[in-house]
């Protein structure tokens, strides 16, 4: 039999030879100190009988002084590490493969380093880059070759912020084991001991381009324990100890390897808000200091212990040497042997945890979400042992208040002074397969993009310790490689093919996959035959903005130049309006239609409404008046503005500071409805909580997002009833301002759910399904209330007549399946005809020829699905490279009318980058227009806002335009520089 070492015979250790050879070379380094110690004893004895005597060496003398010597070595890959030729995570059978033609992104040089030619994997690392000699080709046998066809290549992504698989998607009461309720210091906790090996978004993420991820224990601990770098691809053994990146040689129990130096070890720290069930930041910095009191303690009990062992004092030994399974983790932290991530937002929480690692004199690898970091270089810099890394998320702020300063520019903030920056996406919190997506956000507002990409490759393997073999394309790194379909920094970018450790995963291989039995070979990059798919996206210069985050703290005004007079748009290179019969949208000219030569497009606004709109000559007449106002738009386009639906948009300023929202709702199946009230059901009304200049609906306001449809929700809870929605527009200062209110009434919302399990796992009650379903039979046939006394009787009976749009949040297909049940039910006993739309609507593709048939629409929320709950957890459609369809095609395919929400009010500042990306996922089968329709005309049809048409002057027009310069309104090159509102008979200049 072979003593070739594999991954299935100890995944812990290294080969048997190779461990032999330094085992031998040690004891020989360790006979040798021990007698230099007693030579050097025994020529230094002092004269008098009193002391002479011999030293009496413990049988366990050698195991003592290697451990001490251990001690004072750094953690690091073993020498000759880069010359290795085969990975230690090698799969014995993996085919060697050879990528052809390749646009290669190495990760070299700051992320500036770009060469062409080929890669070479064999045995679990890479051979050959650029360059492949043919000798190396010529020993190999039954070599895989994919050609690029010079297509962007790229080391396996890498997210140093995740929470997979130890917050199991989908959530079941098993699978969530995030945080630890015993204590705020928990250094002892290890992630990789509650990691669940059949999440359903591990296959998402590798889907994305991700192939390493950093799994952290919760953010409710001040230490929450020890965190594990694992690779995503499923091992042979299918074990979770399989999947680790270099598990630290103790992984289980306090046995160290003297033959190999010491491998890095991660940790989870965290301050600020989520500590607070143990008391305020002033108990959580006496947590901190307390514990590594403690660490300290014993590594300077170490540190004598090993002191006198060396010089041979072997009887003055206190007994054996002093170590504790409980503080063994802090005292490695004091030796420098550890990697930590520090979950940290404010300023304050920052300067406190740069001053502890003074205090104690250790480094804290990066600051995790830092949603203040950018406005405090100096700070970071003054960090014991060197300048922190910040991982932060793109665009994911103000949802509490700490985090209320944060900003798109503060990548670019942070790199200008020298900081390292990563950008993670805390899954769940954002979606595990969108990584590259943060990065792609990150460079669109001003970080370069050779860190943009590094931010999600070498910087994250970095700051892990781990860039020695993941993170960059160079030889003899492992073989983690992605093939994108696009630049990857182009947004919707797909991975064509993902290799980890060598091993192919996408195309998926293996039939154990959801998606392996789907529709056949999936044509990734469908739809991006344009050269200029392949070239870095132009993206606009935020210089201006950028200075004024700063200088205001992260709360620069956000109100802009409201004028009244004539404003000429030049340079206009497009114009998309409403179809004159209000179906559709479409172009009313175009530049690049038209090849009209030399001649530009023209777009004068008076009073908020179009005057004229052509080509060449056609306005000529209106732009000899030197006094009118006159934007250049680049070649930018006029466009509908965008509406936002599904988050509590203008209903608060701060999600998770519920001081500053609308309060306690009360729920009829859960609680009960104060008598005063006079309303069994609980129906609220929405605009009755308007709260306007909110900076998430200012914010949205400026990119575009003109009107919100918001409805109130409950945080963390199963709301049935959630009254009544209303349509505003964001950009108003208060609710009596002209077309403030758009429509006070939008529409009629009920929640159809599975209890959650987090609910359950803080012992609330829920509602069961069959008891919502029959609720609403009830009250749609007019049981509650057949006069309308009430408000639940009154709108549930508008609902029935078809009077009001009632707005279902549902995601489960059997539960919309008995919904259109209730909805035949209803219409066939009372002659009606209901407007009844699923929101959410994760499963929807499932009953798509089904909701078409029964003319029911759909707004999909998120537009990309992630499988949250056991309600939607069949997202058997979730796109390339998985699946050629996605739900939105598909429902589209069987003419459901439908449109797009976001679920955070921070994201509805990026509402159409999320409409291009559902049109780059549906490969071309989505035009332009139709995809803009789905946060614009679409949701204005199925949610019956009808109060956004124009006048009789315009109204081919209708509603607010958006001016975009540098590009069209689905283009990364293009922002958004003015809002037309024929309402307000006004232009603002954002």
């Amino acid at each position: 039999m072979s003593d070739k070492w594999t991954p299935q015979a100890n995944p812990f250790a290294p080969p048997p030879r190779q461990r032999q050879s330094r085992r031998r070379k040690l004891l020989l380094l360790c006979f040798a100190a021990l007698a230099l110690v007693l030579l050097t004893n025994f020529f230094n004895l002092p004269a008098s009988d009193e002391h002479v005597r011999a030293q009496r060496v413990p049988i366990h003398a050698q195991r003592i002084l290697a451990q001490c010597a251990m001690l004072k070595m750094a953690p690091g890959p073993p020498a000759g590490f880069r010359e290795r030729k085969e990975s230690d995570r090698y799969e014995p059978g993996t085919k060697p493969t050879l990528i052809r033609n390749a646009t290669i992104w190495t990760g070299a040089r700051d992320g500036t380093e770009v060469i062409y030619g080929d890669v070479l994997l064999d045995k679990g690392i890479i051979k050959a880059l650029g360059y492949v000699p043919s000798q190396l080709l010529d020993g190999l046998k039954e070599t895989d070759v994919v050609d690029a066809d010079g297509a962007w290549v790229t080391a396996g992504l890498v997210d140093l912020h995740s929470h997979l698989g130890i917050y199991g998607l989908p959530e079941l009461r098993g699978t969530f084991e995030l945080n630890s309720p015993n204590g705020p210091i928990l250094p002892w906790l290890r992630s990789i001991d509650a990691f669940h090996t059949h999440d359903e978004s591990v296959e998402l993420a590798i889907a994305g381009g991700v192939t390493s991820v950093q799994i952290l224990p919760g953010s409710s601990n001040a230490i929450a324990g020890q965190a594990f770098m694992l690779k995503l691809r499923k091992p042979s053994d299918r074990s979770a100890s399989s999947m680790v990146i270099e598990p630290p040689h103790s992984l289980n129990g306090t046995e160290f390897d003297s033959s190999a130096p010491p491998r890095w070890r991660h940790l989870k720290q965290a301050c600020g808000e989520n500590i607070d069930r143990y008391g305020t930041r002033m108990d959580t910095a006496w947590s901190f200091r307390s514990a590594y009191n403690e660490a300290r303690k014993i590594k300077l009990a170490q540190d004598a212990y090993c002191e006198k062992a060396e010089i041979g004092l072997w009887e003055s030994l206190d007994g054996p040497f002093p170590e504790s399974f409980q503080w063994e983790a802090l005292v490695d932290v004091l030796r420098g042997r550890v990697k930590i991530s520090n979950h940290c937002y404010e300023v304050v929480d920052i300067d406190a945890l740069v001053r502890l690692s003074n205090e104690f004199k250790f480094y804290i690898a990066s600051f995790h979400h830092a949603a203040e970091a950018y406005l405090i270089p100096d700070v970071l810099k003054k960090m014991w042992g060197g300048i922190p890394s910040v991982a932060l998320f793109a665009s994911l702020y103000r949802n509490k208040r700490e985090s209320f300063r944060g900003s798109v520019f503060a990548p670019r903030v942070l790199a200008d002074n020298g900081i390292p920056v990563i950008m993670k996406t805390d899954h769940p919190a954002t979606n595990g397969r969108e990584l590259l997506y943060q990065a792609q956000q990150a460079y669109y507002y001003g970080l370069p993009a050779g860190l943009a990409l590094a931010s999600v490759t070498s910087a994250p393997a970095h700051a892990a310790g781990l860039d020695h073999r993941i993170g960059v394309l160079r030889e003899g790194f492992d073989a983690d490689v992605v093939l994108w379909d696009s630049h990857p920094l182009r947004l919707g970018a797909t991975p064509k093919r993902v290799w980890i450790d060598g091993t192919v995963q996408i195309p998926i291989p293996a039939p154990g996959s959801q998606y392996a039995d789907g529709d056949g070979e999936v044509l990734v990059g469908r739809g991006k035959d344009d050269p200029e798919w392949r070239e870095l996206p132009e993206v606009p210069n935020w210089k201006r903005e950028m200075k004024r985050t700063v200088e205001w703290e992260g709360l620069p005004p956000l109100q802009g130049e409201e004028t009244e007079g004539r404003v000429i748009f030049r340079n206009v290179s497009e114009m998309m309006v409403r179809s004159r019969d209000g179906e559709a949208l479409e172009t009313r000219f175009s530049m690049q239609a038209t090849k009209a030569g030399g001649d530009e497009g023209v777009v004068v606004i008076e009073k908020g409404r179009v005057q004229c709109a052509g080509v060449g000559v056609a306005c000529a007449a209106f732009v000899t008046n030197t006094r009118d106002r006159v934007v250049d738009l680049r070649g930018g386009v006029l466009a509908p503005a965008l509406i936002s639906f599904g988050a509590p948009v203008g209903l608060e300023e701060i999600q998770y500071e519920y001081s500053t929202g609308d309060g306690v709702l009360y729920d009829a199946f859960t609680n009960t409805v104060p008598p005063i009230l006079g309303d069994v059901g609980g129906v609220m009304h929405a605009s009755d909580a308007l709260q306007f200049q909110t900076r998430n609906a200012l914010l949205a306001y400026q990119a575009g997002v003109t009107v919100a449809t918001s409805f109130l929700q409950a945080h963390f809870a199963d709301r049935v009833i959630p009254g009544l929605s209303t349509t505003f527009r964001t950009g108003s200062k208060h609710a009596l301002a002209p077309g403030a209110i758009i429509q006070p009434v939008s529409a009629l919302h009920y929640s159809i759910h599975r209890p959650s399990a987090l609910n359950l796992l803080g012992q609330q009650s829920a509602t069961s399904v069959s008891t919502q379903i029959a609720v609403l039979r009830r009250l749609l046939l007019g049981k509650e209330d057949v006069e309308g006394r009430t408000e639940t009787g009154k709108w549930f009976g508008k609902a029935a007549e078809g009077d009001v749009p009632l707005v279902v949040h549902v995601s489960d297909a059997d539960a919309m399946a008995r919904l259109l049940m209730i909805k035949r039910e209803v219409e066939s006993m009372r002659g009606t005809s209901m407007r009844m739309v699923f929101a959410g609507a994760t499963e929807a593709h499932l009953l798509a020829k089904e909701i078409g048939h029964a003319n029911v629409g759909a707004i999909l929320s998120p537009s990309r699905p992630m499988p949250m709950t056991w309600d939607d957890h069949r997202i058997s459609l979730p796109g390339p490279p998985l699946t050629n369809d996605t739900a939105i095609v598909k429902l589209l395919e069987q003419k459901v009318l439908v449109g797009l929400g976001v679920n955070d009010a921070s994201y509805a500042m990026h509402t159409r980058l999320d409409l291009a990306w559902a049109a780059v996922d549906a490969g071309g089968r989505i035009s332009n227009e139709q995809a803009m329709a789905m946060a614009s005309l679409n949701l204005e049809r199925l949610l019956g806002i009808d109060s956004l048409w124009a006048t009789e002057q315009d109204e081919d027009v209708g509603g607010d335009i958006v001016a975009y310069e540098g590009g069209g309104a689905l283009d990364m090159r293009s922002k958004v520089v003015a809002v037309i509102s024929s309402r307000k008979s006004t232009v603002d200049l954002v």
